[in-house]
């Protein structure tokens, strides 16, 4: 079947196929060996190593898409593939987990699967981070949590949870959106505009309370004041009766957040801007780059 392309879509080919051939130089090398008379080896070793090859490509394609994502098309023409050829790949990719596939624009994206590839990563992240969450969590007897931006939803790394009876907490491995809590919104504050709404268009955003931000633009809003407070703030958006503040964390390698939360009741707003200050230290001590001096939160609009 022939797919005519328009000019814009093949620009953008071109741009994707060279980001391909930078990832991986070697891919290119490997597809296109021939033999002396110019007939595509048929040695099972070298075609495995295409197969390789293509799939590390791919893999690295996904991944400079970032959250816009990247097409079947956009595949197809940086690997050099047929379009059937590159949908069998990004098949094998979705069932494992590798990348997911966007159900309204048909775009790939990486997928939550890659974490299980970062299990030493994210385990030397928690060792780096409990001392100084610990330190957190005792001084205010609350949970203290440690999350990260996957795909476009927050997952809990780490929860080190208050001794108290009454208390929020989540489990590790929990994800949540970015719309309703703290951790989201420390994290989406430093992203563009752009990419936060990319993200809620993949999230959706649920009502979850009575107050869950659930307009784009309002969301906007919200972190236009995160960004001018250097702190966020889930005030009874993601449960009734539950209250977190969280920072962000700078200078590590993925979009990460530590957060303290705690029920309303015993954790007042008047309080907030205090533990956000503790945090921030946290945040310090954890990533060794200096982070600018909280300063209060700006009321929301009426």
């Amino acid at each position: 079947m022939n797919t005519k392309i328009t000019a814009d879509a093949a620009k953008r080919g071109d741009e994707l196929k060279a980001r391909a051939v930078r990832a991986l130089p070697n891919a290119a090398a490997a597809d296109t060996s021939r033999s002396p008379r110019g007939r595509t080896e048929s040695d099972p070793e070298r075609s495995g190593g295409r197969s390789v090859a293509r799939t590390c490509a791919i893999l690295r394609l996904v991944g400079q898409g970032e959250d816009e994502g990247v097409s079947l098309l956009d595949v197809a023409a940086a690997t050099e593939l047929p379009k059937s050829s590159a949908h069998r790949y990004l098949q094998v990719l979705e069932a494992e987990g590798f990348v997911e596939r966007d159900a309204r624009s048909s775009r790939y994206r990486l997928g939550i699967g890659l974490m299980a590839l970062q299990t030493g990563f994210v385990d030397r992240l928690i060792q780096r981070t409990r001392p100084f969450l610990a330190k957190v969590r005792d001084r205010y007897d609350e949970t203290v949590n440690l999350g990260m931006l996957v795909g476009h939803q927050i997952v809990y790394l780490d929860i080190l949870e208050s001794a108290r009876t009454m208390r929020l907490a989540a489990r590790r491995g929990d994800t949540e959106s970015i719309h309703a809590t703290a951790l989201g919104k420390a994290i989406a504050a430093h992203r563009s505009d752009q990419e936060v709404l990319a993200l809620l268009r993949r999230g959706g955003m649920p009502r979850l309370t009575g107050r869950t931000i659930t307009e784009p633009e309002e969301f906007l809003r919200e972190l236009e004041r995160v960004r001018a407070s250097g702190y966020a703030v889930d005030d009874r958006e993601n449960e009734p009766e539950g209250r977190c503040v969280a920072v962000f964390v700078p200078g590590l390698s993925t979009p990460t957040a530590i957060s303290l939360s705690g029920v309303a009741s015993r954790f007042p707003m008047e309080k907030a801007q205090e533990v956000a200050d503790s945090l921030r230290v946290a945040a310090m001590e954890i990533s060794g780059e200096n982070i600018a001096p909280i300063k209060p939160l700006a009321p929301t609009e009426a």
